[in-house]
């Protein structure tokens, strides 16, 4: 494509996969980031301290950035279920959405996005009805501030294992969800279409009516090799899925089904870390000039 990609989607990275915390330290990389006019968006999470919170805001502020906020880490690292069976563990998962629209809303974020959790076959259909609870509580909340809830899909099989999952079942999740609320959306990664054995042209056409954010990345699912699963590697790792053919199949169908809006361009960050050793400034140079070239060749 002859136009920048600026010009349709704000281009965004998430800090907490870009520097991981220790690598970086959370305020030098808020202002690397966002003194690097490359990035239109910058997706953030939970900042314990007051200080630094108002730091970041700061900074955001100043940069004229778009923020995001991903409440994923809220429940992965102490392990919480927004589809729990146990009501009383259902709504320690609600709790901490609930304080991250709180939070997203002061950092500047106009609405935040989250993952369902783990599901066992047997319980499959009890877990869907308590993610429609959990989900449905927190997007009322969030309507009060005029604020959106996004649901990120992942895989269902191979290394998160979340009830959401396949596009077909996202899909039917998003149309349960949009009969009471209208500000739920979905949240499309590239990275994760392998690891649910899908395609690009297949999962958005899919979820058409209901994505409202993207997310591009790699993915490595040939079992038995090195970063296996949901670990987000560089482009041009060693057995992924994921390149610059990957991205430009991406951005032609996202053109194709209508996802290129100047008026109101959607977020396309990357989810990309470095592995082992890696150095996070060259990864992040890596998936820029992948960005570059696919959205080049993209028709």
């Amino acid at each position: 494509m002859t136009e920048s990609i600026h010009k349709y989607f704000q281009i965004g990275t998430i800090q907490w996969m870009s520097h991981p915390p220790n690598s970086y330290e959370l305020l030098d990389s808020v202002k690397t980031i966002a003194c690097d006019e490359f990035f239109d968006a910058l997706e953030i999470s939970k900042i314990a301290d007051d200080g630094t919170r108002e730091k970041v805001k700061n900074m955001l502020e100043q940069a004229h950035m778009r923020v995001c906020y991903g409440a994923q880490p809220r429940l992965l690292g102490p392990g919480l279920n927004p589809n729990d069976i146990a009501e009383e563990e259902r709504k320690k998962a609600e709790t901490t959405l609930i304080e991250a629209v709180d939070e997203a809303e002061y950092l500047g974020a106009k609405g935040i996005a989250f993952l369902a959790g783990k599901w066992q076959e047997e319980t499959k259909d009890q877990a869907y009805i308590q993610l429609i609870k959990t989900t449905r509580n927190v997007c009322d909340y969030a309507a009060s501030k005029s604020m959106m809830v996004e649901l990120e899909i992942f895989d269902f099989d191979m290394d998160k294992a979340a009830l959401i999952g396949p596009a077909p079942y996202a899909a039917q999740f998003a149309a349960d969800m949009r009969k009471t609320n209208n500000n739920f959306g979905l949240l499309v990664d590239l990275s994760h279409f392998p690891t649910t054995y899908e395609t690009s042209k297949f999962v958005i056409q899919t979820l058409r009516p209901y994505i409202t954010h993207f997310h591009i990345g790699n993915a490595v699912v040939k079992k038995g090799c090195e970063a296996y699963g949901d670990q987000h590697p560089r482009f041009g790792f060693q057995n992924s899925a994921n390149d610059i053919k990957e991205l430009t199949d991406f951005f032609t169908v996202l053109k194709q089904e209508g996802f290129l809006c100047a008026d109101k361009p959607y977020v396309l960050s990357f989810e990309v870390k470095p592995w082992g050793e890696e150095d996070c400034d060259l990864i992040l140079a890596n998936t820029k000039r992948v960005i570059n070239r696919a959205w080049a060749l993209a028709e």
